[in-house]
Formats: C-alpha cells, sequence, structure tokens
C-alpha cells in the first residue's frame, strides 16, 4: 500500500499522473512537465513536499546536541527562524540525509528531511540522542503538511492567499522563517528560484492548495521538480550522495564545518580520508540525452580518468543536456570529456554549476 500525503485526493481531481515514488504515490505531472518547469521558471508553480518529514526536537540541552549531531555548525543559528543546511553523517562519513534545521527557540529546533530517509533519519535521531542526550524531546510531525511555492511571482501570489503574511515576510530573507497564524513559511526552496516552503496543518492543505491555484500558481509535479533542481545543481538523495559517499566528495564541503574544535560524528573520518573525487557539471556538446550511472572518460596528461554521471537529463531552459557526475580531481572546469551513451562517445565540457538561478542561465 503506497503512503499518500493530505493532498493526494487533490492530485486526482486536478488530473494529475501519479506514480510510486518511494513508497509514495505522488504527481508526476498535472499534463506537462515542460510547462509547469517554465510556469516556475517564469511565474509560480507549487509543489506537495509533504511527504518530507518535520522533525520537531525540544528540550534543555537541544543545541548541543545538534552540534555533535550535523556536520554544519548550529552555532550559525542566533536569530530565531534561521534555517541551516546541513547533512547528518555516519561514523565513517557517509552521507546519512541531507536536511534543513531551523532554530526556533533555545530549546526547539525543527527539522525537515527527505522521504526516502525519514524513518532511517529518525532512528538514527533517537539512537544518538540516547547516548548523547537523554531527555531530548524528538517528535515526528506527520499531522503537518508542507507545501512549496516558487518561481519569481510566487511570493506575491502567496501574500494574496495568507492574510498578513506580507508584513510579516516582506523582508524575510533567504534560510530564514516565521510563522503566520497556522503557516510555518520559510524562504527555501528546491529549485533555484525565489519562494517559500510552507508547513501547515495537514486537515487545512486541500483548502490551501485550492486557494493557491486560484490565485495562479500553477501545480507542479516530480517531473519539473527534478529539472528544476538539476538545473539549480542541487543534490538529490540517493543519486548523487548516500551512505557510501561524503560531503566533500558531493559537492556540499560548504556545509562541513571542520574549523572549529567541534566535534560531531563522522568529523574524524572526513579528516583522515583525502579527497580524490569532485561533483561537477557537465553540458552536453554531441546531440543525446545524459543520464544517471552513465560512464565519463576524461584523458589528461595521457592517463585516462574515469567517473560517472549522477543526475542527468533535458534542460528546458538551457535547451541542452545537462549532468551532474562525480569525476577524480584532476579534471578541471573547461576540460572536455567522453560520455559512454549505447556504447557511443558524447563529448561534453566541464562546467561549474548551477546552470540556471533566478530565470538566468549561468554557464
Amino acid at each position: 500500500m503506497l503512503k499518500m500525503t493530505p493532498l493526494n485526493q487533490t492530485h486526482r481531481d486536478m488530473n494529475a499522473k501519479m506514480v510510486d515514488f518511494g513508497g509514495w504515490d505522488m504527481p508526476l505531472h498535472y499534463g506537462s512537465q515542460l510547462d509547469e518547469h517554465h510556469k516556475v521558471r517564469q511565474d509560480a508553480g507549487m509543489f506537495d513536499v509533504s511527504h518530507m518529514l518535520p522533525v520537531d526536537i525540544k528540550g534543555n540541552n537541544v543545541r548541543d546536541f545538534l552540534r555533535q549531531l550535523v556536520a554544519n555548525n548550529v552555532d550559525k543559528l542566533t536569530l530565531p527562524g534561521k534555517a541551516l543546511y546541513s547533512c547528518m553523517l555516519t561514523p565513517q562519513g557517509g552521507i546519512i540525509d541531507d536536511l534543513i534545521i531551523y532554530f526556533l527557540s533555545e530549546t526547539w529546533f525543527r527539522i525537515v528531511v527527505n522521504a526516502g530517509t525519514a524513518d532511517k533519519d529518525v532512528a538514527w535521531m533517537l539512537k544518538q540522542r540516547d547516548q548523547l542526550a537523554p531527555g531530548l524531546e524528538i517528535t515526528p510531525r506527520h499531522d503537518l503538511a508542507m507545501i512549496a511555492v516558487q518561481g519569481p511571482h510566487a511570493r506575491a501570489k502567496v501574500w494574496q492567499v495568507i492574510p498578513g503574511s506580507q508584513a510579516a515576510t516582506e523582508e524575510l530573507k533567504l534560510f530564514q522563517s516565521t510563522v503566520v497564524n497556522q503557516y510555518f513559511i520559510a524562504r527555501t526552496g528546491y529549485t533555484g528560484e525565489d519562494g517559500f516552503e510552507i508547513i501547515l496543518p495537514a486537515a487545512d492543505a486541500p483548502a490551501f492548495w485550492k486557494a493557491l491555484h486560484a490565485a495562479g500558481v500553477a501545480p507542479a509535479g516530480l517531473g519539473a521538480r527534478d529539472t528544476l533542481r538539476l538545473e539549480a545543481g542541487m543534490n538529490l538523495y540517493g543519486q548523487d550522495m548516500d551512505e557510501t559517499r561524503n560531503p566533500l566528495e558531493s559537492g556540499l564541503s560548504w556545509t562541513v564545518d571542520l574549523k572549529s574544535e567541534r566535534d560531531f560524528i563522522g568529523k574524524q573520518a572526513l579528516l583522515d580520508t583525502p579527497v580524490t573525487q569532485q561533483l561537477v557539471g557537465l553540458i552536453l556538446l554531441d546531440r543525446g540525452v545524459l543520464r544517471s550511472h552513465q560512464q565519463v572518460l576524461a584523458h589528461l596528461d595521457g592517463t585516462e580518468y574515469q567517473g560517472e554521471i549522477t543526475s542527468g537529463g533535458f534542460s528546458p531552459t538551457i535547451n541542452q543536456s545537462i549532468a551532474l557526475a562525480r569525476l577524480p580531481v584532476q579534471i578541471s572546469i573547461g576540460d572536455e570529456v567522453d560520455v559512454v551513451v549505447r556504447d557511443k562517445k558524447l563529448r561534453a565540457k566541464v562546467v561549474k554549476y548551477p546552470f540556471v538561478r533566478n530565470g538566468k542561465v549561468l554557464i
């Protein structure tokens, strides 16, 4: 039996094509994935991300606990509502999950984890809690829904729907959040566009979705979400990173604090392991489509180096095929490589991602 978000029937009423996504019954598109992609880049689109799980952690020593639990440093969180992107690591430095941490008060932090890793994440948190901070309350919030509204006009359209939200959020900076009535509103997202991710009571989600739609926000499914996040150079757990990879070889070194004296799970492994691989962008020069798991070959000073595409696809904004690929650190931005596609070698160029941000092509 597939899990269903509170918006499942709403999606079906809007004639969404539903698919099995990691055990969840989720909308792939509502007619045209391409139109949904462009709508987000040019106007405003909304995504049901209620399969992701908010987890509330409360207690007197919650900050100390998070200092040890995650690779980024929660001491950066001093303003209530501020958010931090980080990874939670194994002792070997592998990525258990990437997540967003919200600082609400010194006794209350909220973490939003990925759907496919939610059960594993909560079990890991509870295990570490019992060892490091007995007495902390760790509560998965299955009673909440989450809707992302993204695009250059996303914020203005949310303001139309939530009374009082403009005054409360107009000065809200990226990676900050606030609460307006029953809505937890964060200026975050997974598309490379401006907008909000809004957490609200599950029972209120269908009416809120319909109100957004009436305000001109287009529903968008998993297909557009994937092409948007790929253009934005954002990792997908299970493809671009997992427990066999550490953040330093996954383009996530900026989320790891190795400078402070603070210890955290996986830190010693990161310090002890030389970085031999890197995550880079590729843009295809020949005709074809880049896909995950395709082999990448690079030749430098008479030596052949091998790598692999982790995420790939056609970019509707650039109108070319693009990819994220894990390659040896000897390969540089600007180098040309070969991608093996159906036993043929296609030329591609190594580029710095993101490919697209805020509607602008950056490569």
